[in-house]
């Protein structure tokens, strides 16, 4: 397996490179790197970003000039919002850090770490999440295991929460593992036929990792032990330093299309680090608590990468903790949730965030809460595909389709019949339809009893 490259040292590159419009000798990005690299190193890595057409590269030897290509971070953020661009509702204060974040990077004052922003939080006395927000999501998310042994409720939909997560948090890291084929790998260990093998990694970590906290839900919680071991399972595979998997990192990290710089200093990120886990320990709220580790963990980047997938499974522990439906980023609008992580990161601001996370808590339990038929009114998306959906489906178990064929048939589908902006969410939709058949509800696809037992004969 080819070694892995660490992204904290591409960003790094690429923010060197920003720094020289002009162009930058190799020299030039040395001298202005914050994660020093030996030279041979730095030139493995702009060889790449080249090879990647992430930098353009001008002369030979020693007159190469590294440039970003004509559409840069701070140019794509000055681009008009795509028509009809997948969000969320948000409140009107998300709307403004949405607004803040998106102003060209050079518009955005550099910020370092705001030590005051978690000394100023006081568990059960300071709240992210409103008396009224807390409420709601306790009574979407309370199940009848309430008073169970923790985990519970996790393990009674332990298979879809498993895919449904580890596909979720991947897609947000930017995974292209579909649905399908997710189930796939995870089911059967088949990796899918030309992706990436980092991609495979990155899902079957997110397995190791929720079952531990599914089946340990007892004993973890916002420790040590827990979060280094998470990271540690997250990260396998994943990092050029194997011994960093699972450690606080010692040596600065840089995060491509932001202004944020992370704290630099072993000692104080290490003090930090406690500081949130005691805060965290110590919140009553099993919402305040997990978005507080939403909010906490990703803005100190206490390890050189994998930080926001460690936060998404830490924001599990006190809900399958008590029993509560998990949460699993079902449907979150990618932009979104980077466009929240950023007004934390720039600005200390937790409201856009604090609405992706309202939104997908409630998205979460409409999968997971039979009480819960639907959130509000019927997605427009559906309506909009509801025949396409309908012949996809009908097809994929008329055909006797496997898992394999039924998700190159989807994405095939998707090429031929959708707008290209609507592609990625119809294979979604499909893909939920036929992992979601059973005898109770395959009439709504125009199918017979007989013809949905033979095909579950081959679905796998």
């Amino acid at each position: 397996m080819p070694k892995l490259v660490p992204q904290a040292e591409l960003d790094a590159v690429l923010q060197a490179v920003d720094r020289f419009p002009e162009g930058a000798s190799i020299e030039d990005i040395g001298g202005a790197i914050e994660v020093k690299l030996p030279r041979r190193t730095l030139q493995r890595r702009l060889a790449l970003l080249v090879e990647q057409k992430r930098l353009t590269v001008e002369g030979r030897a020693r007159g190469s000039r590294y440039r970003l290509p004509a559409i840069t971070i701070a140019e794509e953020a000055e681009k008009p919002e795509p028509r009809g661009e997948t969000y969320i509702p948000i409140s009107p204060e998300g709307e403004a850090v949405k607004q803040a974040v998106r102003q060209p990077i050079q518009n955005r004052r550099p910020v370092g770490y705001n030590r005051a922003f978690l000394d100023a939080y006081r568990p059960n006395d300071s709240f992210y999440l409103t008396p009224e927000i807390r409420q709601q999501l306790r009574e979407l998310g309370r199940s009848p295991d309430g008073q169970r042994p923790a985990g519970t409720y996790a393990r009674q939909v332990y298979r879809r929460l498993l895919i449904d997560l580890s596909w979720n948090s991947s897609r947000l890291e930017g995974n292209t593992y579909s649905l399908l084929e997710t189930e796939r790998l995870l089911e059967l260990g088949e990796a899918a036929e030309g992706k990436d093998a980092r991609e495979a990694q990155m899902i079957l970590n997110h397995k190791a990792a929720i079952e531990l906290l599914v089946e340990q839900a007892a004993e973890v919680g916002f420790n040590r032990y827990t979060i280094l071991n998470l990271h540690a399972l997250l990260s396998d595979n994943l990092l050029a330093d194997s011994q960093a998997c699972g450690r606080l990192r010692s040596i600065p990290v840089a995060i491509a299309g932001t202004v944020f710089h992370p704290l630099e200093v072993p000692q104080v990120i290490e003090e930090c680090f406690q500081h949130v886990l005691d805060t965290a320990a110590a919140i009553a709220d099993p919402f305040e608590q997990a978005f507080f580790a939403m909010v906490h963990l990703p803005y100190l980047q206490p390890f050189e990468d994998v930080n926001k997938r460690v936060s998404r499974l830490a924001a599990n522990l006190p809900l399958i903790r008590e029993n509560l439906s998990p949460l699993s980023f079902v449907d979150v609008p990618e932009r979104a949730y980077i466009d929240g992580t950023l007004g934390v990161y720039e600005l200390n601001r937790i409201e856009l965030l604090r609405d992706v996370f309202v939104w997908a808590y409630e998205r979460s339990c409409a999968r997971y809460a039979a009480v819960r038929q639907s959130l509000g009114e019927p997605d427009p998306f559906r309506l909009r595909y509801r025949a396409l959906v309908t012949d996809a489906v009908s097809e994929i178990v008329g055909r006797g389709m496997d898992k394999k064929v039924a998700a190159a048939f989807i994405k095939r589908r998707a090429s031929e019949d959708v707008p290209r902006e609507d592609q990625a969410r119809f294979i979604e939709v499909v893909e939920t339809a036929v992992m979601n058949l059973h005898e109770g509800n395959i009439a709504r696809y125009r199918l017979r009893p007989s013809q949905y037992q033979k095909w579950k004969e081959t679905w796998r």
